[in-house]
Order: C-alpha cells, then structure tokens, then sequence
C-alpha cells in the first residue's frame, strides 16, 4: 500500500501528522502542494471521494484575504479552481492510502486506519 500525504511544508498539523506516521513506523511519501502544486485530475478524486466542502480550508488565512465575490456563490466548480489557483486553500493534511482518503489530522483516525 503506498501512502501519500499531501500538504504544505511549514504547516504545523502537517508536523504534527508527518511526525505521528514516522513515530509509528508508516513509510509514505510527501507532497507539498504549495511547492509542486496539485493535478487537477487528482484533487477532482479527492472531491468525488470527501466533497469539496471537506477539502476547501474556509478557516484559513488565505482563504479569508479572498475579495468577497470570490467567497460567495461557492459550489463544486469555483471551490475547485480556487484550491487548483491557490493550493494552500486545501484542507492539510491529506492522507491518500490507496483506495482511502483522510482529510485533517485527528490520531486516533490515524490509529484506526494503520493499526
């Protein structure tokens, strides 16, 4: 099974879940999608498998500095180009394990998944 966590280098729930993984011996790959970006065909997966209210980080700054209009009438399609323009609007981490997909770092959802 190959493990894939994609996120943002400096983020501190990323620390906090690259940290868990290797604590608990789970070999995975990192993606940091500020740095490399993310494939539209990949994060159209992730919002068929969570929805893009899941994955889009409303709580963040940089979806906060967003001008109003760009915040309003959010549906599937403007979510999508909004996280493809600015990745760092992307919920973190997201943990992608073959067939399953975590969204955020919760441990004991980590523990049930590689227990």
């Amino acid at each position: 099974m190959t493990t894939t966590i994609y996120g943002i280098k400096a983020c501190e729930t990323m620390k906090k879940a690259r940290s868990w993984l290797e604590a608990h011996g789970v070999d995975y790959a990192f993606h940091d999608y500020k740095a490399a970006g993310i494939e539209r065909k990949k994060l159209e997966g992730w919002v068929k498998k969570v929805g893009w209210e899941k994955l889009l980080n409303r709580a963040g700054t940089t979806f906060r500095k967003l001008p109003d209009a760009d915040k309003e009438g959010l549906d599937e399609a403007k979510a999508i180009g909004l996280m493809l323009e600015k990745p760092s609007m992307i919920k973190r981490p997201v943990l992608e394990t073959g067939r399953d997909l975590l969204v955020g770092f919760k441990p004991e959802d980590y523990a049930a998944k590689f227990a």
